[in-house]
């Protein structure tokens, strides 16, 4: 009996590293991932195009339920102390997805469970739910599945998992403050321009004589956003959504990262988050036994920043042609001298991976430090900016008020 061929669109990577896409005929899931496996293919996003009735493949995870960092880490742990005690992987994956609460991760672990009923090792069951498990995730769970260290594997994964998550916090209360004085300080300007200054404007053309530049300035600003203020409005959110819509394509997403680099203040903590997961994400691959070259292949795809995969994917060239890892580090203009320095001494010694591991904690101190900085840099910005604002409104309410107080005091006098 012949097989069914299904079609199913995929999206990878190449030996090069080149963004590759296509569709591929094949009778099954995991015989359409063997196939572009033998094309040397590293999948990011592989699905069918069309699934009929009866297929046995279910959507992966709906697009409105995503699995959250809390939820994976909880799972990695529960996963890695089930497998130290010896439970069989199918039985340990079975029982967590009926047992979590999050119900992306239990429909996401039911399909898991089937796949590795149907046959498929856990890591091309993990790799068909790419939006919850990353390309380091999968190619560490099939590390550990080939040297029987899957324990150890999944151990890893939860510290790297645990160091994302904490990347993340401090980078939120970084930017905790600055955000909640900037958007207070904006529903204080529209407040101020759509409903204080139109009260103070009838006042002030009573007055009858010529108003000072910043009050005249005020009502401009007032009226302009009153009558043209739809339209404002409609234009800031088309330029909104047609900047996120090119920021998705790869050129936009090129030149978007970049320019995170050279954002003052906050670029140099952006590149050393950039670069400590990397170098983190390395020096876990490295320990784990994976080979260099697909190593940096999946660690470029993770570190969050397109312009710094491209120069890790640069580094895997390097190598490719015969260079050493710290020359090609040292070509792409990211690592400081004492990074490389350290890089060196890891291949001499033959400890790379302990060294890296060094290095990310390095890049992390550095973090630690710049974002103390950044609260002490950013607020007294905040304050001269609302200094400013406040003495642009204060002159430009008040004075015309004072105006107008010394028209009344004259009047009076007079009789």
């Amino acid at each position: 009996m012949v097989a069914q061929m299904s079609e199913f669109t995929y999206q990878g990577r190449n030996r090069n590293g080149e963004l590759v896409k296509g569709n591929v005929s094949a009778s099954s899931y995991q015989a359409a991932i063997d196939q572009l496996q033998q094309q040397q293919v590293t999948i990011t996003q592989l699905q069918a195009s069309a699934t009929p009735k009866t297929s046995a493949v279910k959507p992966l995870i709906r697009r409105h339920k995503k699995v959250s960092a809390e939820e994976l880490i909880l799972f990695t742990r529960q996963l890695y102390a089930l497998t130290k005690a010896g439970i069989p992987i199918l039985r340990a994956i079975k029982g967590l997805s009926e047992s979590t609460p999050s119900a992306a991760l239990s429909e996401c672990l039911e399909q898991v469970s089937q796949s590795l009923i149907a046959g498929a090792d856990l890591s091309s069951a993990l790799r068909r739910h790419p939006q919850v498990f990353s390309s380091v995730y999968i190619s560490l769970i099939q590390v550990g599945e080939n040297t029987g260290q899957l324990d150890q594997a999944l151990k890893r994964m939860v510290f790297h998992l645990e160091t994302e998550r904490e990347t993340r916090k401090r980078m939120k209360a970084a930017m905790r403050y600055p955000v909640m004085v900037i958007t207070a300080m904006i529903v204080a300007m529209i407040i101020i321009t759509l409903f204080v200054i139109p009260a103070f404007s009838g006042v002030f053309d009573k007055l009858g004589a010529e108003l000072p530049l910043a009050t005249r300035i005020l009502i401009g600003a007032s009226d302009f956003v009153q009558n043209h203020g739809l339209v404002l409005a409609l234009l800031l959110t088309l330029t909104g959504l047609g900047i996120r819509i090119y920021i998705k394509t790869e050129e936009g997403a090129l030149w978007w990262d970049k320019g995170k680099l050279k954002i003052p203040l906050l670029g140099s903590i952006f590149e050393r988050i950039a670069l400590g997961r990397f170098s983190r994400s390395f020096s876990m691959m490295m320990a784990a036994g994976v080979p260099v070259l697909q190593s940096l292949q999946t660690v470029a795809d993770t570190v969050g920043n397109s312009y710094i995969s491209r120069a890790i994917r640069d580094m895997r060239s390097g190598i490719e042609r015969g260079d050493r890892l710290t020359n090609t580090a040292a070509a792409t203009g990211l690592f400081t001298p004492l990074v490389l320095q350290m890089m060196a001494v890891g291949e001499e010694t033959g400890a790379v991976d302990r060294l890296l591991d060094e290095v990310a904690d390095f890049y992390d101190e550095e973090i630690d430090y710049e974002i103390k900085q950044l609260a002490d840099a950013i607020e007294p910005v905040l304050l001269v900016f609302m200094a400013a604002l406040v003495l642009v409104l204060a002159l430009g309410v008040f004075l015309p008020v004072w105006d107008l107080g010394s028209v009344a005091t004259g009047a009076a006098s007079g009789r």
